[in-house]
């Protein structure tokens, strides 16, 4: 049985190493922002209903780009309405539980993104 617990060992360590070296992002760094587009002209909005994946407080930036001024609906906890103008403007947002968020307009009544968060 000796000669098998120096090959043990050396797994456990191969194992150990892996292991602490799994994260892509460096320690102490931010991760990268999710950018989402969002078009608002002639009264539609693009996209419509567009799954996409964030991890647990990954930063998310909502670029609009909109005819006339207008107001996102998030539907996290907590809810929140986030406003647009004319022209193109950049909406910071993170979400902070895992789930499914829908982020909504009401003018159209349409969902525009939802956002599966792990």
């Amino acid at each position: 049985m000796r000669r098998f617990r120096p090959a043990t060992a050396g797994v456990v360590t191969v194992v150990a190493a892996l292991t602490s070296c799994g994260d892509d992002e460096p320690a102490g760094s931010d991760p990268e922002p999710v950018t989402i587009e969002i078009t608002v002209e002639d009264g539609t909005v693009e996209p419509s209903g567009e799954l996409v994946d964030v991890a647990v407080g990954q930063p998310i930036e909502l670029v609009v780009k909109a005819d006339s001024s207008g107001e996102l609906h998030v539907h996290s906890d907590p809810e929140q309405d986030l406003e647009y103008a004319e022209g193109t403007t950049t909406l910071p947002l993170t979400i902070d539980k895992p789930g499914v968020v829908d982020i909504e307009s009401h003018d159209p009544e349409q969902v525009i993104v939802r956002l599966e968060v792990e």
